[in-house]
Formats: C-alpha cells, sequence, structure tokens
C-alpha cells in the first residue's frame, strides 16, 4: 500500500460518527483521536480505490489488509484498524447507510509464533558445569539442584515431568529414573508414558543427588524433595533455576522449559533426525516439533554469517574480522 498522501479532509459521515462516539458512548479523548486515524487511513484508502465510504465491499477491504501486510504492519496493528472500520461500518449500518459491513468477517494476519528461547551449547555447558554458591542455600542444596539441572536438559523433561518423578519404580509412581538402564520413564501430557536416555553427567548428578537425599528425613516418594522432605513444586524449582542460571553468569534468566527447548535445538542440530526428537520430547503431532527446525536454521545462519567469506554485503568484513 502506497503511504497516504496529505491528510483527507474529514468526511460528513466520518464526523458523525466521531460525534456518536465522543457523545453517546463516552470514549476517552485519545480513544477518538485513534479512531479518527483509522478513519483517515480508510479514506486514504477509499480515494485510491476511487471508491465512496459508502461503496466499500469486502474485496475492497481484503485487498487493503493484504496491502498493509505486505508493507510490513504487524497482525496487531492491522486487528487494531480494522477494529476501528469494523465499528464505523456498524454504525453506518445501523444508520441504514450500507447494507452490510463490509468488515465483518475479515481478520488480521495472525501474528508470527515467536521462536522458542534456547540457550546455545555454549550457554548450556556453563550453567550445567557451575557448581553452585554454597552461600546460596548450602553444599546438600547445590547438588540437588546440579542434578535438577542436569535431567532437565540432559533429558528435555518438562517441568511437571520431572517433579513427578520418585526415587524408585512402583505402581503408584507417575515416573522414576532406571540408573542401570539409563533411562527416565516419565508421564507426558495426555498420561502418556514414555522412556528418554539419561546421559553420562546427568547419571553422575543424580549418584551425588541420591546420596544427599539419602541423609535427609525424606517423607514423600519423590525423587527431588526439600528440607522437610516433601515433594519440589515447580515454582520452587522455576525460582531455584533462575538464581542459579544468574549465578552461573548467563545473561538471561533461565527457566526450566528453556533448558527443554535447547536439550531439542541441540540434539536436532547434531542429529538433524526430526522424528527421534519427536519422540524424545513426547510430542504427538510432528508439526509441534518442527519449530526446532526454525532453531536449528538460526543456528546456520549465524555460523555461515560469522565464517563465510561471501556472506556480508559486497565482500565488506565486520569489524573484528581478519582475513587468512
Amino acid at each position: 500500500m502506497a503511504e497516504p498522501g496529505p491528510v483527507p479532509e474529514a468526511d460528513p459521515l466520518v464526523e458523525r460518527y466521531l460525534e456518536h462516539v465522543r457523545v453517546e458512548k463516552r470514549l476517552a479523548q485519545r480513544t477518538v483521536e485513534l479512531y479518527a486515524l483509522d478513519l483517515q487511513k480508510l479514506q486514504a484508502c477509499c480515494r485510491e480505490a476511487g471508491v465512496a465510504l459508502t461503496g466499500v465491499q469486502n474485496p475492497h477491504m481484503r485487498r487493503w489488509v493484504a496491502q498493509m501486510h505486505s508493507a510490513g504492519r504487524s497482525g496487531r496493528g492491522i486487528a487494531l484498524i480494522l477494529s476501528g472500520w469494523r465499528g464505523f461500518y456498524t454504525w453506518l449500518g445501523r444508520e441504514g447507510l450500507v447494507p452490510a459491513n463490509p468488515a465483518q468477517d475479515l481478520r488480521a494476519p495472525k501474528a508470527a509464533k515467536p521462536l522458542p528461547k534456547a540457550l546455545s551449547v555454549d550457554e548450556a555447558v556453563q550453567l550445567s558445569a557451575y557448581r553452585g554458591d554454597e552461600a546460596a542455600g548450602g553444599a546438600d542444596l547445590q547438588v540437588r539442584d546440579q542434578c535438577i539441572t542436569e535431567l532437565l536438559y540432559g533429558c528435555g523433561l518438562r517441568i511437571g515431568e520431572l517433579t513427578g518423578l520418585d526415587v524408585t519404580a512402583s505402581a503408584q509412581a507417575r515416573g522414576w529414573v532406571d540408573v542401570q538402564a539409563a533411562e527416565a520413564h516419565v508421564l507426558g501430557k495426555g498420561s502418556k508414558r514414555r522412556s528418554v536416555p539419561v546421559g553420562s553427567k546427568a547419571l553422575e548428578a543424580l549418584q551425588a543427588w541420591l546420596e544427599v537425599r539419602s541423609g535427609w528425613a525424606a517423607s514423600d516418594a519423590a525423587l527431588f524433595i526439600n528440607r522437610r522432605g516433601t515433594r519440589l513444586t515447580p515454582q520452587h524449582i522455576r525460582v531455584r533455576l533462575k538464581q542459579r542460571s544468574l549465578q552461573a553468569g548467563l545473561a538471561t534468566p533461565v527457566h526450566p522449559h528453556m533448558l527443554r527447548h535447547s536439550f531439542a535445538s541441540h540434539v536436532l542440530q547434531s542429529s538433524g533426525d526430526l522424528r527421534a526428537v519427536q519422540e524424545l520430547l513426547g510430542h504427538a503431532n510432528i508439526t509441534t516439533t518442527q519449530v526446532y527446525t526454525r532453531l536449528d536454521f538460526q543456528h546456520l545462519a549465524k555460523v555461515y554469517d560469522a565464517a563465510h567469506p561471501r556472506a556480508t554485503v559486497a565482500g565488506v568484513k565486520p569489524a573484528g574480522k581478519k582475513n587468512g
């Protein structure tokens, strides 16, 4: 859509509508001003298309929405404009000036879903290697938090799957870790069970935690407990992990699901096996897993941009890069 020219003279219908929302609907002055801006855009579109305000049809609206989207306006911005236009034509309909509302069934393009936040491999290793500050709860708690971190990142567990782990397998257990087989058995979404491999670092951290836990007065079968012996809550783990990530020197506070995203992204980067990542995460539909291919491409793009001699515009290397 071309940039609008001079602000069009206010159409009498627009003036009447703005007076209606100002006096009868008693909207705030700032809201009325925003409505006026939206209707200025509408008038500019009508002038460009050679159509009167009362002659606008649904195809006109669809074309204008597509033009705004192509010009880079966000889905939320378009939705707000459409809301203003929809209100105007609703009023015109009540006044008997248009037979139908051309914006009634029109929706703005959906905003692109943001990529899941994931750590880089170096950041994940930095967090996993951090041995904790004993002043932040004592050495025993640091051993427990180390094990929590290793299992979340090393197995890609959801926070609910982690807190549901028991020390040993039983008919009542929602999940447990089989140390001998190096497998975690968890109960995921939809009450679906799955098994995931447990890496050597996570097993080492688990063995250290089990030794500490055996000295606590455990009143619960839970694998992860507090000093009172009761199962940890997801909120408690979120707070501890956030503290741990900041103490480890990471720029961004880490939450449990970020470690799950990091697990999936890093496994996919190394293997390229989307189906395997789907199984490891326990996704019922592979389309849910496909978001990680976008993360993988981001990683590839960064590597390309940093390493390829033809990645920069007109052969100009960024500051700091050397030939050779």
